[in-house]
């Protein structure tokens, strides 16, 4: 599970990182206005600053999309350790009980 938090850590730098040089160059934000905004955005709190370039424009509402996938992406990579450990818990191993539910093959000879 810890390489899992480590791996959307990873995806949450990575895409923090976009967000602020993106808005820092595309925007024209300072570096902090620039963290600023890309942090909220990923948070889902929407945006700080008032954007007035079309680049910049541009580069929010891709980032605001981009942002949803990131979110779901965390997610899954999070919850998916848990979500696996439970399964095992309650014995939920589909592919186990297919093998068990198919009838042994019958000697024709």
């Amino acid at each position: 599970m810890a390489n899992a938090v480590g791996f959307a850590f990873a995806i949450l730098v990575i895409a923090l990182t976009i967000g602020t040089l993106g808005y820092h160059f595309a925007a024209g934000f300072s570096w902090l206005d620039a963290f600023l905004n890309a942090s909220m955005i990923l948070t889902g709190m929407g945006p700080v600053g008032d954007i007035k370039t079309v680049c910049g424009k541009l580069f929010a509402a891709f980032f605001a999309l981009f942002s949803g996938v990131v979110f779901l992406t965390i997610m899954a990579v999070t919850l998916s350790p848990v979500l696996h450990r439970l399964m095992h818990k309650f014995h939920l191993d589909l592919e186990e009980r297919k093998k068990s539910e198919q009838p042994a093959p019958r000697d024709h000879t």
